[in-house]
């Protein structure tokens, strides 16, 4: 069984200390692929360095995160269009909007993000988006740009049934994290599972963030690794009615069309 992890933030500095173990630890879990955010300059940078330095197994993702919409400079923007095209590079974002946090004014986000969707179009490479508390806008934006983009996925989708409808109807992908796992507030994710196609449904574990919280044994930290995308898969899994070889094949083949990523032998 394989899987892929189409979001995960091993750019981040809670690596620091044992990136190659969890990189080992994925490949025993059978994470043979993943594609490493870039949510800013720097974190893109990180993430093509590390694609590079393990080819075919890790890929990247070049934008700026709506938090850090206000780092969205014109030399940023050049330096984005140039690693955009690089081969390590499979999409661009994480962009979109973020009103929940708020981090950067909302007019300088919905900028950005118009800025990024451009970028993408220019490039021929699908978007990696967020969006939380900004439906609307966010769906308004990415209309304007949605016949020239190259295929987009929701990435770490929590939203709603009329959420997620819209963004199928847009014709994006949609990534599932261990969210679905939170009994607190990701049980309204289970039944929308089975609407979703297979060869748009996409897992990731968007880590260190989101450590499912039904793990067992718990972990001794609260950090968020590949190796545990087995046990967001299987949720979903359930949730789809379907076992989790079914899962994985159908979700690992829609990460590879949608990304151009090669296959592992």
């Amino acid at each position: 069984m394989q899987l892929i992890d189409i979001g995960i933030n091993l750019a981040h500095d809670s690596y620091d200390h044992d990136r190659e173990a969890v990189l080992a630890r994925a490949a025993a879990a059978g994470v043979v692929q993943m594609i490493v955010t870039g949510s800013s300059g720097e974190s893109t940078r990180k993430a093509i360095e590390l694609a590079r330095a393990h080819p075919g197994r890790l890929f990247a993702t070049a934008g700026v995160h709506p938090h850090h919409a206000t780092e969205l400079s014109d030399t940023l923007l050049d330096e984005l269009a140039e690693l955009a095209r690089l081969p390590e590079v499979v999409a661009v974002g994480e962009c979109g909007l973020d009103y929940f946090r708020d981090y950067s004014p909302r007019d300088v986000q919905r900028e950005a993000f118009h800025r990024q969707l451009e970028l993408a179009a220019r490039v021929g490479k699908p978007v990696f988006l967020h969006q939380r508390d900004a439906h609307d806008d966010f769906v308004a934006i990415l209309r304007e740009h949605l016949p020239r983009l190259s295929g987009g996925v929701a990435h770490c989708f929590t939203g709603t049934r009329p959420e997620l409808e819209c963004y199928l109807d847009m014709g994006l992908a949609i990534g599932i994290t261990g969210w679905i796992c939170d009994e607190r507030r990701g049980t309204h994710l289970v039944p929308l599972m089975p609407l979703i196609p297979a060869e748009r449904l996409l897992v990731e574990t968007d880590g260190p963030y989101l450590l499912p919280r039904d793990l067992e044994p718990k972990p001794a930290t609260r950090r968020n690794e590949p190796a545990f995308l087995p046990h967001v898969a299987a949720a979903v899994a359930r949730a789809r009615g379907e076992p989790l070889e079914v899962l994985a094949a159908s979700s690992t083949a829609a990460a590879r069309r949608i990304f151009g990523l090669p296959g592992i032998d």
